[in-house]
């Protein structure tokens, strides 16, 4: 009995936990002020982002917990749900799909990777969240200072409780921009 009202509430915590995340991605902060392009893939790539820092976190000695498993297969069920909204026919979401998992994998291991090195981390967001544009260059570092500030975060929270829920990201309007 006990173990079947833990499976329920399950995927209910994993619900949460991928809101939460993407109402940080969608935050109107990051369009107006960090210059990210409000478009379906700018808002993809700020999902990204936040997910890959979440799934980094809760994931120690190389395993990732089975709650980011979770997370992450919500995830793909969710920009496949998306896509079917938007249209995209029935033939076409797993090459669809295929391709985003694919700038997922990419995205996710370029920011990783960058982590602790801020220019590495700037040249990562420039190319992928800003394409390179000409905005990347004013907006791209503020944005490695905010991924600082939620690195940091996220270590200080228990894993235990973000992956029951509890998740705190930094204000990024409170992030500084940084002086050229």
């Amino acid at each position: 009995m006990i173990l079947s009202l833990f499976r329920r509430s399950r995927p209910d915590t994993i619900s949460t936990l991928y809101g939460m995340i993407v109402a940080q991605a969608r935050l109107p902060v990051f369009y107006r002020d960090y210059a990210v392009a409000d478009t379906v893939n700018g808002r993809f790539d700020l999902i990204v982002l936040h997910l890959a820092l979440v799934l980094d976190r809760l994931t120690e000695d190389g395993v990732l917990d089975p709650a980011g498993q979770a997370l992450f297969d919500l995830f793909c069920q969710d920009m496949d749900d998306n896509l079917r909204e938007m249209g995209i026919s029935d033939l076409k979401v797993p090459k669809e799909m295929k391709r985003m998992g694919q700038a997922f994998y990419g995205r996710s291991k370029a920011y990783i990777d960058a982590l602790g090195e801020r220019r590495a981390l700037v040249t990562a967001l420039s190319r992928n969240i800003y394409g390179g544009a000409p905005s990347a260059l004013a907006n791209a570092p503020r944005l490695a200072d905010y991924i600082g500030q939620a690195v940091g975060d996220l270590k200080a929270q228990d894993r235990a409780a973000i992956i029951e829920g509890r998740l705190a990201f930094p204000d990024p309007a409170a992030v500084p921009v940084p002086i050229a």
